[in-house]
């Protein structure tokens, strides 16, 4: 006997700043391994902290091998996840991870409900996402940030900047 599909949408209209964002490590080399495993007690504990504006955190596996785990995050608005951001400790995470990537390659796009979307990638040796249709570019000068690739104003500072990682 066949059943209808039970079809079911949300209402997004109380969350009219939403941003989705989805990150991915991806292990390179062997010791990649060391640095994937040492990041997720730590991204456990900061989502454990209810960081103000998160609404959900996922986690999900791209591939076995190469091993590539990702996340899913669901953010109140671009301010949330900015302010997030740019706190400790995971300011520190990132500024160690721009330094030395640990055998790994790590990546992000994020997707705006108001319009925009925005993608970094570090150390990422094949193309993932936009990457395998959109040209890639230098993440440098005006790109350095994720507002600015994101087309949103904004009085953040990137986590890091460009001068502290590739000096003057």
């Amino acid at each position: 006997m066949s059943m209808k599909v039970n079809r079911q949408t949300v209402d997004l209209s109380p969350y009219p700043n939403l941003v989705v964002i989805y990150l991915g490590m991806r292990v390179n080399r062997l010791t990649g391994l060391k640095t994937l495993f040492g990041f997720g007690p730590k991204i456990s504990g900061s989502v454990a902290a209810a960081p103000d504006g998160l609404l959900l955190h996922e986690f999900f596996l791209f591939s076995f091998f190469p091993m590539h785990l990702g996340m899913r995050q669901y953010w109140r608005d671009m301010d949330s996840l900015f302010a997030w951001s740019r706190s400790e400790p995971h300011r520190a995470w990132w500024k160690n991870f721009l330094r030395d990537s640990g055998g790994t390659g790590f990546w992000h796009e994020t997707y705006l409900m108001q319009g925009g979307m925005e993608a970094i990638y570090d150390d990422v040796p094949k193309p993932v996402g936009f990457m395998r249709f959109a040209p890639v570019i230098p993440a440098r000068g005006p790109m350095f940030g994720a507002a600015h690739r994101a087309a949103k104003p904004s009085e953040a500072k990137p986590v890091v900047s460009e001068e502290e990682l590739y000096g003057p």
